[in-house]
């Protein structure tokens, strides 16, 4: 710690972590968490929280304050369950941009959290957390993701279903919230398979306002938690900066 609090860089590169960004504020505040709980697993990082939209601040405040701290390195982790245009796209964009704007700040993106089992068991712990029995075949689990305009995406994410089933003996059925197969579609389709109690899983790492649309659509079920500030979520996120730090630390030591 420098004079007026500020924090010194270390040998380490600093952690951005990118979430999506949100006009809801349960969203931010969510994220807000995920990164004091990063902050306190790893104090001895200089981590910081960026959005990529509707939120302050944006990905180039931060890269441009983590510069102008005198850090040299700094790895990306994206805070995104997909990889999708934001994270192929969005987020690139961004990077290549400060990359010019701060020529001595080496940036490194890290791969996405995707389909991590470790996010899968966090998601396990939210629907276990309503109470259900992981013994009765008869409940329903419709595990609700945003969705994506990449046919590809989605049928990547209708994965999740059978891994949040795995070891359990529900019944999973995963819809979207943006495109079909829809909440009520996915419901219909759990009770046709002898369901008698079906309860809502969302597949986001924070509530906003595509979690109430859930909600809308479905008020009369259980609507499990987001997986917000997990254990797991921090581990995973941990793991990516790692990965993606690994060669520039090698080079530093």
């Amino acid at each position: 710690m420098g004079r007026n609090g500020a924090v010194l860089p270390t040998s380490r590169p600093a952690l951005i972590a990118v979430a999506h960004g949100s006009r809801d504020p349960r969203s931010a505040a969510t994220m807000s968490a995920v990164v004091a709980d990063l902050s306190v697993r790893r104090p001895d990082l200089d981590i910081r929280l960026a959005f990529l939209d509707l939120n302050a601040p944006s990905v180039e405040q931060v890269v441009d304050a983590v510069a102008a701290q005198g850090h040299t390195e700094a790895v990306v982790v994206p805070l995104l369950l997909g990889n999708a245009f934001h994270a192929r796209v969005d987020l690139p964009g961004m990077l290549a941009a400060a990359r010019i704007r701060h020529p001595r700040l080496h940036l490194t993106q890290a791969e996405v959290l995707g389909d991590d089992p470790r996010l899968i068991t966090a998601l396990r712990d939210r629907i276990l957390s309503t109470g259900a029995d992981p013994r009765n075949e008869r409940t329903g689990i419709a595990v609700a993701a945003v969705g994506s305009s990449s046919a590809a995406a989605n049928r990547h994410t209708l994965r999740i279903g059978g891994l949040v089933a795995e070891g359990t003996a529900w019944r999973t059925s995963v819809c979207f919230a943006t495109t079909e197969p829809s909440l009520p579609q996915a419901v219909s389709l759990l009770y046709e398979q002898g369901c008698d109690r079906v309860l809502v899983a969302p597949w986001f790492l924070a509530p906003g306002l595509l979690t109430d649309r859930l909600h809308r659509a479905g008020p009369n079920l259980l609507h499990a938690k987001t997986i917000g500030a997990h254990t797991a979520l921090t581990d995973v996120v941990l793991d990516r900066y790692v990965t993606a730090a690994t060669p520039a630390l090698a080079e530093s030591a």
